[in-house]
């Protein structure tokens, strides 16, 4: 099957986009407005584009009603600050509860349940628990024409890092438990190797279905309930 993507509308290229860029790193957003109230947000669009200076990039599509901006990127926006906290398995259902578009004089991490933490450089908080923090100033913000649409880039002042896991430099990832968005659903990182693996073990894990963590079938998909939206934000 071909699909043109010049027949698609935004909505339908958006189900195409997030079935196919998968597993997606979540950036657990932080943020505080101009007048001080805390945000809290997974942004699933999100990537790293450099190294010196260290930088990474989030994309903020406008809310479920598809005409009003995102509080995280209006606090971004308006501050020039912002963090992003590593998602872990145990915070799932914060991280899940925070994606919805709640007013923006609300605090959503008292609203969601979240401990917050001081940075070190920034005035955004970061996440109480989450082992690892990017804390990020704007380096350029990049519009769409309808301004909805917008690209931070931003560059990495602080990284804090729980003390277990900084070995030598590096950080050891497997003690983490990550999650990441594979469409409008959550993966979790549990295993990890290096090529080559034994023809066998390959052959074992082709013909193999995810396993759900959950109770719901296996062709399940939120995408197909009341509850999702292809701003990426929870419908309550």
């Amino acid at each position: 099957m071909h699909i043109d993507a010049n027949d698609l509308d935004a909505k339908s290229a958006y189900k195409l986009l997030i079935g196919t860029i998968i597993p997606r790193p979540i950036a657990w957003i932080s943020t505080l407005s101009a007048e001080g109230v805390g945000n809290l947000a997974p942004v699933s669009f999100f990537t790293c584009v450099g190294r010196k200076p260290p930088r990474i990039s989030v994309s903020l599509q406008p809310r479920a009603d598809g005409a009003t901006l995102k509080d995280s990127f209006v606090n971004i926006r308006d501050t020039g600050e912002f963090v992003t906290n590593m998602a872990t398995l145990p915070q799932a259902l914060s991280v899940h509860r925070s994606a919805v578009d709640f007013a923006p004089d609300v605090d959503e991490f008292d609203t969601v349940g979240v401990e917050k933490e001081p940075s070190a450089l920034v005035k955004p908080p970061r996440v109480k628990g989450s082992p690892l923090a990017l804390e990020c100033r704007v380096f350029k913000i990049f519009s769409s024409p309808d301004g909805l649409g917008n690209i931070v880039w931003g560059d990495v002042v602080n990284f804090y890092v729980r003390d277990d896991l900084y070995i030598n430099g590096r950080i050891d990832f497997g003690a983490i438990a990550p999650i990441g968005r594979l469409a409008a659903e959550y993966t979790v990182v549990n295993n990890t190797f290096v090529p080559p693996l034994d023809d066998d073990l390959l052959a074992q894990h082709a013909q193999k279905r995810m396993i759900r963590l959950d109770a719901e079938g296996e062709e399940y998909s939120p995408i197909d309930t009341g509850s999702w939206s292809s701003s990426g934000a929870v419908i309550e």
